[in-house]
């Protein structure tokens, strides 16, 4: 495969990560003298779910990423709090050059945490989606409960892949105030249910627990992390209309507390911006990568 100029496009190998006492399995480019960017998944994916930004980011950095603890091919974890995914990342970007973070839903919640915990160690960072503190403290009354809830109960499946697909497809989530009940099938395209029931067989059930008990933040002064953040910071904010995690003030106050933050609303598009416009996101995140202090570096490659 090659770029527009002949160049060869590096490839990703399988390698592996040392977090707070898990290993964690994970991809590494080729390309070393490119700046490094480390992506981070939300939860219940891996690391694949990233697969549709790869075209734009190989040629340009050095790209690194991982399954969360009690994800994918990761080890299991003894905690699933923030915190605790926070510290595996703290431990691998100790590994890395001054890289910069891609965080989608938990993993921008980590990335925050990690550029709070060690300011100079990160160049910049990503926000795609994360969950507002207000959505986290009452996310059992949120229609994501359901969708959590079933998640929890096909983790670690030993169904095939394709079987469960059709199982979770046909699962009733109920309704909400305004929201009809509906199948999970009819919430998202088909082969984007049978990509999460590949990763759902790689899932720790015990990772829900957390989330689903509102407890997803405990231990985290939320308020003093974002003014430990110096790097800058690109905010992609989904549509709370489509299923976005971040509600308005929830977005106000982190657009104003942290230090160098570029905010985008994402109108008309839930969660997973990655998965739902593809196209969409690089136009956005390759500017803002660009802008950074490596960016005249990346520009020439």
């Amino acid at each position: 495969m090659t770029s527009g100029d002949d160049k060869m496009i590096p490839m990703l190998t399988s390698t592996t990560f040392h977090g707070d006492g898990v290993t964690l399995a994970g991809w590494a480019s080729g390309n070393t003298t490119q700046p490094p960017l480390l992506l981070l998944h939300g939860v219940s994916r891996r690391r694949a779910t990233f697969a549709p930004l790869l075209p734009w980011l190989l040629p340009r950095f050095c790209v690194r990423a991982y399954d969360q603890r009690g994800h994918g091919e990761s080890e299991r974890g003894e905690g699933y709090l923030v915190r605790d995914y926070a510290a595996d990342a703290v431990r691998v970007v100790g590994s890395l050059d001054r890289p910069v973070l891609y965080g989608h839903s938990l993993g921008a919640l980590v990335a925050l945490l990690v550029a709070a915990a060690c300011p100079d160690a990160v160049a910049g960072i990503v926000l795609e989606d994360p969950p507002g503190p207000t959505f986290l403290a009452a996310i059992d009354l949120s229609p994501y409960a359901a969708v959590f809830t079933l998640y929890r109960e096909h983790a670690g499946s030993a169904l095939p892949v394709g079987e469960l697909a059709r199982e979770l497809a046909a699962a009733p989530l109920p309704g909400a105030p305004g929201i009809p009940a509906t199948t999970f099938g009819a919430t998202r395209d088909l082969a984007n249910v049978r990509f999460t029931a590949s990763c759902l067989k790689g899932l720790d059930p015990a990772t829900m627990f957390p989330l689903l008990a509102n407890a997803w933040l405990d231990g985290i002064d939320w308020e003093a992390t974002l003014r430990r953040v110096t790097c800058p910071v690109l905010v992609l904010r989904a549509d709370p209309t489509r299923g976005g995690m971040l509600p308005d003030g929830d977005f106000r106050r982190l657009c104003e507390t942290l230090a160098d933050p570029t905010p985008i609303d994402l109108a008309g598009i839930g969660h997973n911006a990655v998965g739902q416009q593809p196209d969409l996101v690089p136009r956005l995140v390759i500017p803002f990568l660009e802008s950074l202090p490596f960016g005249e570096a990346v520009m020439k490659s």
